[in-house]
């Protein structure tokens, strides 16, 4: 069985939502997986289709690309919950000029009284050069302050690099 929280982290096309959907299904607990993406171009559809053809029909999914609390809430204590992803969530709140302290603050609270097990997948964006614009910065920034409030109470957190899991904390089911 899966912790109550668990983060998987890596870079763009590492692997990490295949692996995040792998720790989800291996549980064969019912699985919902929230969306957060928001398609406002013909790649993101061919990226979000190609997501929904990877999962298969056995999940329900819930889109919900700002406001987590009514999806989270949802949730039985029998279902596992694939949240992918917090980047996408993130920039979300970025691009709304919204409070990012405060709504982290919300989505945490919002994992902790989830009453499923939530599996939390996200962007590592610290590892390249310094981005050459204030609005990237503060992305990356933003990103990475999210990501460690996020490891911090994870109960497993996971890396992954070329598809390949490595345990950042916490012990894999």
């Amino acid at each position: 069985m899966l912790p109550k929280l668990t983060f998987v982290l890596g870079g763009a096309s590492s692997g990490k939502s295949a692996y995040a959907e792998t720790l989800v299904t291996d549980t064969g607990a019912p699985r919902v997986y929230i969306a957060t993406a928001q398609v406002f171009d013909e790649e993101m559809r061919v990226k979000v289709d190609a997501h929904l053809a990877q999962r298969g029909a056995n999940w329900r999914t819930i889109e919900s690309p700002l406001d987590l609390s009514d999806a989270l809430q949802s949730i039985s204590e029998t279902e596992v919950v694939l949240l992918d992803c917090a980047t996408m969530w993130l920039s979300n709140h970025l691009m709304a000029e919204a409070d990012i302290a405060r709504q982290t603050d919300s989505l945490l609270e919002q994992l902790r009284d989830c009453k499923g097990s939530v599996v939390v997948v996200s962007n590592e964006v610290g590892m390249g050069i310094v981005p050459d614009n204030a609005l990237a910065r503060k992305f990356r920034d933003a990103q990475g302050k999210l990501n460690q409030t996020l490891a911090a109470q994870a109960d497993l957190a996971v890396f992954v690099v070329a598809g390949l899991p490595m345990v950042l904390k916490g012990d894999l089911p």
